[in-house]
């Protein structure tokens, strides 16, 4: 059921009535979509409705999923999953070693622009090849739509996104002294290479260098995000720099796919065998605008006002999650998370990824989350509160470090049982359902040896369980592939 609006405001209605709203055409586009999701999530979540399995397919490389569709063999093979089971979409010709795809991102068609060619409308994979080609392949077809040609200097090999559906980087691998140079002495200034590029239509921002002259010794790794450059490094801090004013500021050349350009000797660029030339050529450090000290180098910034979690490098601080103010460094109150589970695997925090500036801790047992309450100028420490809470159902009651066996003798337990023990109800993962506003989660759980899972399908607002679906397979053998 779902609410209708008008002078009886709350009065729901049923599937029926939406349904013919849809085909009279009364209602607008984005009210016409809020109500679609309502109907597909009302029969998602009846009790009558079961989950059957319809197809599967083994395959010794992993298997990607994304936007409806199933990539097999490292992207060559795609399936279609809009029928009532998969269908082969496109079948790729067999790649050469040097020819095969490194990494690849899904392009979605844009809605709100107006692009010179039809083909720039299409959805498309790109994909990076070991040899250095970025190919725009049709998402349908497979059929090549655009190439260009990187370097023969660099050697690229990840794919990300700056901004999604929006701008891509191409990253390099990290340049490293070989033995015999550490041995002789030998250091190379440059550490890595990226490229940036619009899409839709695709198009070069530049190429830029990242070396150690410019950013210092000890850099591990650089990541473009939402217009944030950072860089971390192996004394476990992580630097944010403004990469528009990187742009701006040092970008020596504007640079257009297949035109010529005065850093190539007139050549064209993207095009074999010269590519894309440096066109970003940083002298100096640019400012720093945020700094920090952490575990793994590993720090999120989100949520309102703006906060950043990470874990300081100490081992006093092993296992908990720090929840600061971006303006200031002030940690929030109740900004110290610490599940205190025993478990092989760490627990998780990240921030929601429905934009409601909340954040998610994900451990074996417990998922809580949180919600950061706080004004944006005022001079109080904002506050880290439960917003809801979900828990196994396992017996908590604790395991007797004794047991007895059938022929009368004692054994004492060397090792507690861990959280996430495989025999207990486990939590495994959780993901976020944004059409249709459900939070996932796979549970585990091992009694009977087997290592049955089955998925929990909570409301994103409440926490409340919707629905619990089985899954037939063991999860040891669908959770590398999920």
């Amino acid at each position: 059921m779902a609410p209708c609006r008008g002078s009886r405001g709350n009065r729901a209605v049923n599937t029926t009535e939406l349904l013919s709203r849809r085909s009279r055409g009364v209602e607008d586009a984005g009210t016409l979509m809020r109500h679609n999701m309502k109907v597909l999530r009302s029969i998602l979540l009846q009790d009558n409705r079961s989950f059957i399995k319809v197809w599967s397919k083994t395959s010794k490389s992993s298997i990607m999923y994304e936007n409806g569709k199933i990539y097999f063999e490292n992207y060559q093979n795609c399936y279609s999953c809009v029928h009532s089971e998969p269908q082969v979409l496109y079948k790729l010709p067999k790649r050469s070693k040097v020819e095969k795809f490194e990494d690849a991102l899904l392009c979605q068609s844009p809605l709100d622009k107006t692009l010179a060619s039809p083909s720039d409308h299409k959805a498309s994979l790109l994909t990076l090849t070991a040899n250095n080609w970025l190919y725009r392949l049709s998402a349908v077809t497979g059929e090549e739509l655009q190439r260009v040609y990187l370097s023969s200097n660099q050697k690229f090999r990840y794919l990300g996104w700056e901004v999604s559906q929006e701008t891509f980087y191409v990253k390099s691998v990290q340049n490293k002294e070989t033995p015999l140079e550490r041995r002789a002495g030998i250091t190379h200034n440059t550490v890595m290479h990226l490229a940036i590029f619009h899409v839709f239509p695709l198009q070069i921002v530049g190429i830029v260098e990242i070396n150690k002259k410019v950013f210092g010794n000890g850099v591990t790794d650089v990541v473009l995000s939402q217009g944030v450059l950072a860089v971390s490094y192996s004394n476990k801090s992580v630097k944010l720099y403004s990469f528009e004013n990187i742009v701006q500021r040092y970008m020596t050349e504007k640079l257009k796919l297949g035109e010529q350009s005065s850093l190539l000797g007139d050549n064209k660029v993207g095009e074999a065998p010269f590519g894309i030339p440096v066109n970003i050529q940083i002298t100096d450090c640019p400012p720093v605008l945020f700094e920090v000290s952490c575990s793994n180098n590993g720090v999120q910034i989100g949520g309102y006002p703006w906060h950043y979690i990470y874990t300081p490098p100490h081992k006093t601080h092993k296992g908990t999650h720090h929840i600061c103010s971006l303006k200031d460094n002030t940690m929030a109150s109740n900004g110290i998370q610490n599940m205190s589970c025993s478990s092989l695997e760490s627990d998780g925090i990240f921030f929601h990824p429905d934009d409601s500036g909340r954040i998610i801790h994900i451990g074996p047992t417990t998922i809580n989350v949180l919600k950061i309450l706080g004004e944006l100028n005022s001079g109080l420490p904002s506050k880290v509160v439960e917003d809801f809470s979900m828990m196994t159902l396992r017996n908590n009651s604790p395991t007797s470090q004794v047991t007895v066996t059938s022929s009368g003798r004692t054994v004492k337990r060397r090792f507690h049982q861990l959280d996430d023990d495989p025999d207990q109800e486990t939590f495994r993962m959780v993901e976020y359902e944004d059409e249709l506003d459900l939070l996932a989660v796979v549970v585990t759980n091992g009694e009977e040896g087997e290592g049955r899972a089955h998925i929990r399908l909570h409301d994103n607002q409440n926490g409340q369980l919707q629905r619990t679906i089985d899954l037939l397979e063991p999860w040891d053998e669908v959770s590398s592939s999920t």
